[in-house]
């Protein structure tokens, strides 16, 4: 039997979301696979995380490539990013929790390459002056992952309709974030 490995990883992705400190042995039932096939595929929970990561990166830089970030105004950018990325939310939430992916040297450049994009958007409404200039864009590009990762523990949960998983993101951090003209 064919085993198909991106739905393998699909499958553990959503384990792991469920529940972050899943067993191989969860993973593998979870993904309709022995134990054995997954370590065939992965040879240990640092391995899948690895390739979670890979995963998860493609998805988030084509969701900064689908909101098209350059056009229109940087709120009308990041309410199209939030959209965007609402497919990836989970896998997104469960990767920024995982510590061995961001000690020591061997940081996967991928990271830095869609906080660099995520942070140009906001430099770009702090230029506008659609941003409060106070916030770095560090700090909201932060924020927006944290947004974007504890709405997708909350619709996972059911406290939240999946439905309002933008609105309640970009609801948030916009009106946080925005300048306000001081009268």
């Amino acid at each position: 039997m064919s085993v198909d490995r991106d739905q393998v990883l699909r499958s553990a992705a959503a384990q792991l979301t469920r529940k972050g400190s899943s067993t191989l042995d969860e993973v593998a039932k979870a993904s309709g696979i022995s134990r054995a096939t997954l370590h065939r595929h992965f040879a240990g929970r640092d391995a899948l995380v690895r390739a979670l990561e890979d995963l998860g990166l493609k998805e988030c830089e084509l969701a900064l490539d689908a909101a098209r970030l350059g056009e229109g105004s940087a709120q009308d950018a990041l309410r199209r990013l939030i959209k965007e990325i609402e497919p990836a939310a989970g896998l997104l939430a469960f990767l920024v929790t995982e510590n061995q992916l961001f000690e020591g040297d061997d940081r996967h450049e991928g990271w830095s390459r869609i906080d660099d994009r995520m942070a140009e958007l906001f430099r770009r409404g702090q230029e506008s002056g659609e941003f409060r200039i106070d916030l770095s864009t560090a700090w909201l590009t932060d924020a927006l992952y944290g947004l974007v990762g504890a709405a997708a523990w909350a619709v996972l949960d059911g406290r939240v309709a999946a439905k309002d998983f933008s609105y309640m993101i970009a609801e948030l951090l916009i009106g946080g974030a925005q300048r306000r003209v001081e009268s």
